[in-house]
């Protein structure tokens, strides 16, 4: 017989068992162990809404079904985030948090070892949790997710940062059913498949937690979508949200030059790891600004006028086909250090020289295939990178394997004495080195192969597939001796070992190419520091100033070179050049007074509440980087640059 009284009874019980839950809180200790996870489906799927009208304050608002059984569970906020490679989870983003069982709180307790972990105890009887909790999107700058990534306009969301997930399983063995809730007259996009729309409210298909995670979403009210792919399968589009309504209005021709990498990509792997692939591109000068990398999508945050200031859209040009060249190095063919079961275990780096170094190697050439970049602007774009990885005084005791290694600490590091230091020099020496290879892959062949050949072998397999494929070191050389024998093992070793820093710069040369320096900029370096809004005179007077956020502070300063010996240090700020107020212009005109006259550069300096005046004993002028060419050596640079359509 039914009892009347039941539901009584059954919230009298909750409410004993939270409080016998609530004394094993608080018995948790430093020494609590987290469930060691397995490959095994979690029962149950989990419902996950997040409400994204707030955008105005920047405020998430987050509601989670989990599926449990009574007894001791941990939740897990994910730490290690991909692609970002370390562990930047965004916690101090999560307030307001209660999770309760049928309305009855249910107490927690965070891990005094591991803060992305809470441990709690399941009352009897209890099949689910409701967690409700706030994310905080940032105001302050910092790298990847945790940049500004909402405006009154626009959000950028990615699903890391809303949710907690069950400790014990494989992420991409538990289940989530993800909705938003955006403004009504909002545009969306994202990978993931949608199944109900209406009023601003979105379902999607229900996938498992890597997916989810793997799949971002970029919502605004200036929104347009372009196909790149004119319906043929896989198919490629162009999303994007922008803060004013002229942001998106790409030419045609900038279309079609993306199109065209698109094509590019197809020539050079000859295969696809996507079913459909969303370009997820955000226009706002308030945003971060950096590419982030996903299976069959890309977070891609530019300046507002990317498509309408030519400076702009030249100087950036490659971050859209890095983080499409990620869809197979990186995302299907990845390191197997970078191969987590959930985003709470350590990834290692190691092999970022290849994640990151080849991709980047491999960007400037497809934006260089694929027409959106001339000759001269090819050139511009190296010489630039050439020069930065040259004046690196840190060679002399920090080889490039060390900077993989140590990546999840590098990423977060700031200018200050970057080229004694040395930061992420995995992506632009790696991309050096990758340049070696291929001029080597086409002297040791006689031109019959490439590092396309390479391509076309590595990550060219298994056409189709989505399912990431691991490798080690071992498998990069022997697939490299298959296109062409060599003794790459040591070659590799000796280079990502190396602490000369002389060997940077020989695949160029053997390219046929040499880095020189005259008194007048590339327009792609011109370009660059309009949009960078700096001045970079490391090759000179060893200074790169910013005018950002406060004209004339002190980015860096090149380790021995002349501000260095005049006791200038990265943080300073430039108040007068000369006895004139500072501006970029006049600066340069001091240095290039310099050039036979032997006039110093006097420069007045605040550093905190201290003013005082440095003199640069310096007299070579203006000194910009330009490539030229070696006389009696092929042109197997420009061989490289070629059209694969």
């Amino acid at each position: 017989m039914r009892s009347k009284h039941l539901p009584v009874l059954l919230m009298l019980s909750l409410a004993a068992a939270c409080v016998t839950a609530n004394s094993m809180a608080q018995e948790s200790t430093a020494t609590s162990t987290l469930p060691t996870p397995r490959d095994r489906p979690y029962p149950g799927t989990l419902s996950l809404a997040v409400d994204l009208t707030d955008a105005r304050q920047k405020i998430f608002r987050i509601h989670e079904t989990i599926p449990v059984r009574a007894g001791p569970l941990v939740l897990l906020y994910p730490k290690w985030i991909p692609g970002e490679h370390g562990p930047t989870g965004t916690l101090d983003g999560v307030t307001g948090l209660a999770i309760k069982a049928g309305g009855t709180v249910v107490p927690w307790r965070r891990d005094l070892k591991e803060m992305f972990a809470l441990h709690l105890t399941v009352p009897a009887g209890v099949q689910n949790l409701d967690v409700d909790f706030e994310f905080l999107s940032t105001n302050a700058e910092g790298n990847f997710g945790q940049s500004v990534s909402v405006t009154e306009n626009l959000v950028d969301l990615e699903w890391n940062q809303v949710l907690f997930y069950p400790a014990g399983t494989y992420a991409r063995r538990i289940m989530f059913a993800p909705k938003v809730r955006v403004p009504r007259d909002w545009g969306s996009a994202t990978a993931l498949a949608t199944i109900h729309s209406d009023a601003g409210e979105i379902a999607f298909e229900t996938v498992d937690l890597e997916t989810l995670i793997d799949s971002p979403l970029i919502t605004g009210k200036n929104f347009r979508r372009v196909e790149l792919t004119a319906g043929t399968a896989p198919r490629v589009w162009l999303n994007i949200v922008a803060d004013r309504p002229e942001n998106p209005q790409a030419s045609d021709t900038q279309i079609q030059s993306l199109s065209a990498v698109v094509k590019e990509a197809t020539a050079l792997f000859g295969a696809h790891h996507y079913r459909h692939y969303d370009f997820l591109l955000t226009l706002s000068d308030t945003t971060g600004h950096f590419g982030l990398e996903h299976h069959e999508s890309s977070d891609d945050r530019l300046y507002a006028d990317f498509f309408t200031d030519p400076d702009t859209y030249i100087a950036t040009a490659t971050l859209l086909p890095h983080e499409y060249l990620h869809s197979w190095n990186g995302k299907f063919r990845r390191p197997a250090g970078l191969i987590i079961p959930t985003y709470n275990e350590p990834m290692h780096g190691d092999l970022l020289w290849v994640y990151e170094g080849l991709t980047d190697y491999w960007a400037p050439v497809l934006t260089a295939r694929s027409g959106t970049w001339n000759a001269d602007q090819l050139q511009g774009y190296l010489a630039w990178l050439i020069s930065n990885v040259s004046l690196t005084p840190g060679h002399s005791w920090r080889p490039l394997q060390d900077t993989a290694d140590e990546a999840q600490i590098l990423y977060q590091e700031g200018m200050a004495w970057r080229n004694e230091r040395r930061l992420t020099d995995f992506y632009e020496e790696g991309s050096l080195l990758w340049l070696d290879v291929d001029v080597r892959i086409r002297e040791l062949s006689n031109g019959k192969h490439s590092l396309d050949d390479f391509a076309k072998s590595f990550h060219g397999i298994q056409d189709g597939s989505i399912a990431t494929v691991g490798y080690q070191f071992g498998d990069i050389v022997a697939a490299l001796n298959h296109v062409q024998a060599y003794d790459w093992a040591t070659f590799l070793r000796s280079r990502l070992n190396a602490t000369d820093g002389e060997t940077a710069v020989d695949g160029l040369n053997r390219g046929g190419w040499k880095l020189v320096y005259t008194d007048q900029p590339t327009g792609y370096f011109k370009s660059r520091m309009k949009v960078d809004k700096r001045s970079d005179d490391m090759a000179s007077i060893g200074l790169l100033v910013s005018d950002k956020t406060e004209a004339g502070t002190i980015l860096d300063v090149l380790w021995g070179g002349p501000a260095f010996t005049a006791g200038i240090a990265p943080g300073m700020v430039v108040v007068a050049v000369n006895g004139q107020k500072y501006d970029s212009e006049i600066l340069q005109d001091a240095i290039a007074a310099t050039k036979g006259h032997g006039t110093p550069v006097e420069l007045l300096l605040r550093d905190g509440d201290r003013f005082w005046t440095a003199t640069l004993n310096y007299a070579d002028g203006l000194r910009y980087p330009h490539l030229e060419r070696i006389e009696g050596k092929p042109d197997l640079l420009s061989e490289i640059m070629k059209s694969r359509r």
